[in-house]
């Protein structure tokens, strides 16, 4: 009987009723009615081949000449004068002032303050212990890695666009948290902005400020502002009805309710927004080193661009313990919220305080004894031996290998047989296909909208005159997320089914999770050399954390009466693996392949800087060689791009999850 109600009698035509139960069925018969049309009628008119010069627009030379003309005109005209180059010289100056004021604190001081900080953030026990012993590790090893000036550099830039960043969230959370139309029309930019690759922040600020300390900053604070924003309206919107209610009912003004209690009610979910903005920052600050900004990012730069492994590494392992320190230390301090445990003397409280600030001033006059600068004689200089190793690998482990064959064999191979023919079977396509195919994915995962956003977005591309170097780069995306997605759902069902091991990878996805994008390409490099095949690996390394977690999570949701309906029904564990849990887990491995897209294609663009070519490549080509057209062309393409795979990767049951 129920399946006679819920399913069309077989041997007849559905009805309107049974395609309005099954809307996915209903749309496969829409596009298969469509493409009997559309398909014909587009080889007819179009035939096959690439996107037509005729639809194309030239954008890269009204770029150059913008660029030249703001070149030109920096030093004289009024809204440079009177505008921005005060935005710029205040940028440069708050920057300059911190690193000035940290180098002044000598190493003692700096040291003092990072772990006594860290320590009194976590709180006392074995936590907070456990914590300052992550900060004076990080910060030892900076200088022992000979990058303690480039490290404070960093840790500047990262103070003041923190700062700024928190202070914009803040200011944009509340406004979005106290009203519903602010917060509606805000969340379609705030969820454009979280699809975008870090390097398309980067042009139009270098556009308008050059290179230097102030793109760097503005980029910065723009990329870092959303996660606080977003978590500060997800705060006060969720705060306890009851208790607003009774200070309502006390004679609360709305600045009294708002200071008193939806404030203080928010603060757990605004310190998780401040966490996730200082990791943003941070990977934009690094990846800033493209336009000047200077720090740990130049030196890696500097390395990677002469293939010089040791001396990337010896800044990416700074980076990587800097993520890991600010990581650690804000999630322990959003840990303590609502911690009652009571507490009194010296240890707890304002007195803590006190006695840090004065542990830190005395460990500021301790330089005039030992010096300002970290010693020369505590450093050690890994580079050499670094380079040996990766020439040792590169002589023994690239190929000759019995069976395995080795990293150079795997990369040659997975060129050959998977990204050239993924690319050119996709430059293959007729373009109008191309759109027909991204039309017809986004409307049967989505909604018209979202198959005319995702439409209008490709054919943008198209119209820039990047087709194919974007179809290149899509090709790179789609063979990173097979991989990605296949090694991440199956760790995530492990992890899930086996506790002791998702346990024992947990500090290993927390670790990887805090690392900036470019760190992951010096290994690579050092394994797999220059190739596009490194672009894909290191990003299947950052997105592999994400899938892994999202999935174990999705799995381990599973409602358990269902899952005990199964084995009381005698289902062996394959059985209660593919037909219920893998199921009823849909949304989040929906999420997970969304997620992934993103974190794929955000490290494919930076893979042009190791080979990766296509799209990353101008945008490399257009910051290096001061190239805006090509750069600019290149970046709004890979916004379009990002667009594109968020839509046909984000189905529309979660699009209204996220809108509520």
């Amino acid at each position: 009987m129920t399946a006679a109600v819920t399913a069309p009698v077989a041997g007849r035509t559905p009805s309107l009723r049974d395609l309005a139960r099954h809307p996915v069925k209903g749309k496969l018969l829409v596009l298969a009615a469509l493409a009997l049309v559309l398909v014909p009628l587009g080889i007819g008119l179009w035939g096959s081949g690439s996107w037509p010069a005729a639809l194309t627009v030239d954008v890269s030379g009204p770029l150059d000449d913008a660029n030249a003309w703001v070149i030109e005109n920096r030093d004289t005209h009024p809204l440079f004068l009177y505008f921005l180059l005060h935005l710029s010289n205040t940028a440069t100056d708050a920057v300059s002032g911190v690193y000035d004021l940290l180098d002044a604190m000598g190493f003692t001081g700096v040291l003092a303050a990072g772990v006594l900080f860290a320590w009194r953030a976590a709180g006392l026990g074995r936590k907070g212990i456990k914590v300052a012993a992550t900060a004076l590790g990080a910060f030892a090893v900076c200088g022992l890695l000979g990058m303690w000036d480039a490290t404070l550099l960093t840790i500047a830039l990262m103070v003041v666009s923190v700062g700024i960043a928190a202070l914009l969230g803040v200011l944009i959370g509340l406004v979005a948290g106290l009203s519903d139309r602010v917060d509606r029309a805000l969340r379609p930019l705030l969820d454009t902005m979280q699809v975008l690759p870090a390097f398309a922040y980067l042009l139009p600020f270098v556009l308008v400020f050059g290179t230097g300390t102030p793109a760097a900053l503005f980029c910065t604070v723009i990329y870092a502002a959303p996660p606080m924003a977003r978590l500060t309206a997800l705060g006060l919107r969720g705060a306890d009805p009851a208790v607003l209610e009774a200070s309502a009912s006390l004679g609360a003004s709305p600045w009294q309710r708002l200071r008193t209690a939806r404030l203080p009610l928010a603060r757990k979910q605004m310190l998780l927004g401040l966490n996730q903005t200082i990791m943003m920052a941070l990977s934009m600050v690094v990846i800033a080193a493209l336009v000047g900004a200077g720090g740990l990012g130049e030196e890696v730069y500097s390395a990677l661009s002469t293939v010089d492994v040791g001396k990337a590494l010896a800044a990416g392992v700074p980076i990587v313990l800097i993520a890991i320190w600010l990581d650690r230390t804000t999630a322990a301090a959003g840990d303590r919220i609502g911690d009652s445990t009571p507490g009194g003397g010296l240890l707890h409280g304002r007195s803590a305080w006190a006695l840090v600030l004065a542990s830190v001033a005395a460990a500021v006059l301790a330089r005039f004894a030992v010096g300002k600068g970290w010693p020369e004689g505590w450093t050690y200089e890994i580079s050499t031996p670094v380079n040996k190793a990766q020439e040792w690998v590169t002589e023994n482990l690239a190929s000759g290998i019995p069976v395995l064959g080795g990293t150079e064999v795997w990369s040659e191979h997975f060129t050959l047989w998977v990204l050239n023919p993924l690319r050119d079977g996709l430059t293959w396509l007729p373009w109008w296909a191309v759109l027909l195919l991204v039309a017809a994915v986004a409307w049967l995962v989505g909604t018209w909208a979202t198959a005319l956003t995702a439409t209008v977005s490709m054919s943008a591309i198209g119209a820039l005159g990047v087709w194919t170097k974007s179809l290149d780069t899509l090709s790179q995306v789609m063979a990173a997320l097979v991989v990605t997605l296949v090694l991440g759902v199956l760790a995530g069902v492990l992890c899930a089914r086996a506790g002791r091991l998702e346990r024992w990878l947990r500090p290993v996805l927390d670790a990887m999770q805090t690392m900036p994008q470019f760190v992951y390409l010096i290994p690579v490099v050092a394994l797999f050399g220059v190739t596009r095949a490194s672009a894909i690996i290191a990003a299947v390394v950052y997105a592999l954390p994400a899938v892994v977690r999202i999935t174990t999570q999705g799995l381990r949701e599973v409602d358990p009466a269902a899952m005990e309906a199964a084995r009381s029904l005698g289902a062996s564990t394959r059985q209660q693996l593919l037909q219920v849990q893998l199921p009823l887990a849909r949304p989040a491995l929906q999420l997970a392949v969304n997620q992934g897209v993103v974190l794929v294609l955000a490290v494919v663009v930076v893979g042009g800087l190791v080979g990766g070519g296509a799209l990353g490549y101008d945008v490399v080509k257009g910051l290096s060689r001061g190239e805006m057209g090509v750069g600019m062309t290149a970046g709004v393409a890979i916004v379009c791009l990002g667009l594109v795979l968020d839509r046909l990767t984000q189905p529309a049951a979660a699009r209204r999850s996220r809108r509520h």
